[in-house]
């Protein structure tokens, strides 16, 4: 291996790299190659954690991972396989969640240097505050189709993953879109890769439904699709969807009942995707059928009503058998060879991707939406790039090196884009590092928000679940009332379940109150001082807010902080809130690479002010961050997108996901 000989590194480069223990987050696109990268270069003490298994799906750009490895845990193939490279390394691998409390700030200090290489928020946001808190330096990294992005996370020095807010997220793993949906966005996604599946240019990446001839289906299932010869990619041949939708030429009835009856039951016999989750429920064709008969009338012919109209569950069904005989029609008359392109504007095949996409979000129990809503979230949607996350994974390890020589200064932002920009660069470097934020709800020296809500209505339950777990990113949280030291929440299970219920008001929870909470988990302390409100029809049911000078009235226009410099060509840093502080769902799955991005207009972000960096770095130790005394300014943060300062909107911001 490099490391191993002499003059390829400098002297002290070189025993840093053999010295030191590096843990890596994430076995999937990015994952893979930053553990190859680890390994060719010399690194011999690494320890690698990933959740997720190996899908067929995988096959084509985790080149760690072959055919006879399918269901298999991801973490431990790339173990297997890496050690091909250097049998000599020793290499951990762990098949887990890194959110359990297996995994504390004890175990992070054990490393020199950690590397992300997740794909959603709430698995970064974890590990950002663990690695805060252990002092270790974190590496980011994430691809979204072209663009790439690397960053240093270190205490005191730079900006932390959450110190600025950004959009909802928008990648989601596979997994989540083919097994487990729970927003909207889940469906629609879905729903435009079976049009592509019946229809239009067919990806193998974009499978629907549970294949019975998956290996991850089970031992005695898979079984036939391991002892098939693998296909020209070297993945194994999956049954065609249009191929089958021709067989029984295109019936609607059939394809209905295959997608949403037998497909939901299959995924109810994987008992685990259960434990945690409502469990879906099948629909059946025939019995929507005897529904007609109820609900007299046909679908509202005014095409603008009938957008902003969410549409009954029967409604929704004559749309789809409606949409998928007019695209049959249409694809019938094209040339052997040639398919249908999915376009918003053509009217069939905007009907059937709402109308998938709403039948699936009805089994799921997920809200549904309008056509003109799903309309607009559609998007532009695209794989990961294989040749992205390569690049992406050799610039995290040549930042390695920095870290590991403690040449912090140089470990800038750096950021791989489709294009040139004016400096004749498609890998752009931030031109300063830009210092915490001394407001960020995280990595400030006294986390403070304020959450206006409305305290009649909200319940306990949807105080741990919305606003801490699914807003603020909490694992396991610890909430009491301050100065009355009466306790809300805790995070030992059944002790206050019995609140769940309560409204924050009938728990004595009103305007101006403080709730202490506590994440044990990850040794995070957050003050949250609640306002009421009553919120209109069209409001969301909370927001979160971390500057309270932005709460007072403004008597005089006062000139906001200077932004750092920013190159005219590269996305500002993804930062900030994981999912929405505005009450919706978020995606939660974690590890899973099968990403795909939906690329929308973006409202501007946060201002990025310009402080100070943070001098000596803070000593190692398991004790949690210091707070800051009393009389000095208390520091918070911004939470939903809701931000005085305004920033320039780079035209192309990156989502950090693989």
């Amino acid at each position: 291996m490099a490391a191993q000989i002499d003059g390829v590194f400098e002297a002290g480069l070189q025993k840093k790299i053999t010295d030191s223990k590096v843990l890596v987050v994430g076995a999937g696109g990015i994952g893979c190659e930053v553990l190859k990268n680890l390994v060719l270069t010399g690194f011999t003490d690494i320890e690698i954690i990933d959740l997720d298994t190996i899908d067929v799906s995988n096959l084509n750009r985790q080149f760690l991972f072959h055919k006879e490895h399918v269901g298999k845990s991801k973490a431990n193939v790339a173990r297997e396989s890496a050690l091909s490279f250097n049998p000599n390394a020793k290499i951990k691998a762990y098949h887990d969640s890194i959110t359990t409390n297996n995994y504390g700030v004890n175990f992070f200090q054990r490393f020199s240097i950690v590397l992300n290489a997740l794909d959603n928020r709430a698995a970064r946001s974890h590990v950002n505050r663990l690695c805060l808190t252990a002092d270790v330096p974190l590496i980011e990294s994430g691809t979204a189709g072209y663009n790439g992005q690397v960053e240093l996370i270190k205490r005191g020095l730079t900006i932390c993953y959450e110190c600025f807010p950004q959009s909802a997220q928008k990648t989601f793993p596979g997994c989540t879109i083919r097994n487990t949906p729970s927003e909207p966005i889940h469906c629609i996604v879905w729903a435009k890769n079976l049009f592509n599946q019946l229809f239009g240019e067919s990806n193998e990446d974009e499978d629907v439904s549970p294949d019975t001839a998956d290996p991850e289906a089970g031992a005695d299932v898979g079984q036939a699709a391991l002892e098939k010869d693998a296909n020209e990619k070297g993945n194994v041949d999956r049954v065609s969807t249009r191929a089958w939708a021709k067989q029984c030429e295109y019936d609607p009835e059939k394809i209905f009942n295959k997608l949403f009856f037998d497909d939901i039951n299959y995924l109810l016999s994987m008992s685990n995707l259960w434990k945690n989750r409502t469990p879906p429920k099948p629909a059946k064709w025939a019995t929507l059928q005897e529904g007609t008969k109820e609900e007299e009338g046909t679908i509202t012919e005014d095409s603008v009503a009938r957008d902003q109209k969410v549409l009954s569950q029967v409604e929704t069904v004559k749309l789809f058998a409606e949409s998928i005989k007019a695209l049959e029609l249409a694809f019938t008359k094209l040339p052997d060879g040639d398919h249908l392109v999915w376009d918003k504007d053509d009217k069939d095949a905007m009907d059937f991707v709402a109308a998938c996409a709403n039948i699936r979000a009805h089994i799921f129990d997920i809200p549904r939406k309008s056509r003109f809503e799903i309309k607009s979230m559609a998007g532009n949607i695209i794989p990961a790039i294989a040749t992205t996350n390569a690049i992406t994974a050799g610039i995290v390890v040549m930042r390695a090196f920095r870290v590991l020589q403690e040449q912090f200064e140089m470990c800038k932002t750096v950021y791989v884009r489709l294009r040139l920009n004016g400096r004749n660069q498609f890998i752009v470097p931030e031109k300063t590092i830009i210092p915490p934020n001394p407001k960020c709800y995280v990595c400030a020296a006294k986390p403070e928000v304020v959450v206006k809500l409305d305290t009649k209505k909200l319940t306990v339950r949807e105080l741990r679940d919305d606003i801490l777990i699914k807003a603020l990113n909490m694992v396991s949280p610890d909430v009491t009332l301050d100065g009355m030291n009466s306790i809300v929440i805790s995070s030992e299970e059944g002790e206050t379940d019995c609140n769940n219920s309560k409204t924050l008001e009938e728990m004595k929870i009103v305007d101006g109150c403080i709730l202490k909470v506590d994440d044990f988990l990850q040794n995070y302390e957050l003050s949250i001082t609640v306002l009421h409100k009553d919120p209109g029809r069209e409001e969301v049911p909370f927001e979160i807010v971390a500057d309270r000078e932005s709460l007072k009235p403004k008597e005089e226009e006062s000139v906001p902080p200077a932004a750092p410099p920013v190159d005219d060509a590269q996305p500002s840093t993804s930062k900030g809130l994981n999912g929405s502080a505005n009450g919706k769902k978020t995606a939660t799955n974690q590890f899973d690479d099968e990403g795909l991005c939906i690329i929308e207009e973006e409202e501007d972000s946060a201002d990025k002010p310009s402080t100070s960096k943070a001098s000596a770095t803070p000593s190692k130790s398991v004790e949690k961050r210091k707070h800051a005394p009393e009389e000095e300014e208390p520091a918070h943060k911004k939470a939903k997108v809701s931000s005085h300062e305004p920033m320039e909107d780079d035209d192309d911001d990156l989502i950090m996901l693989d």
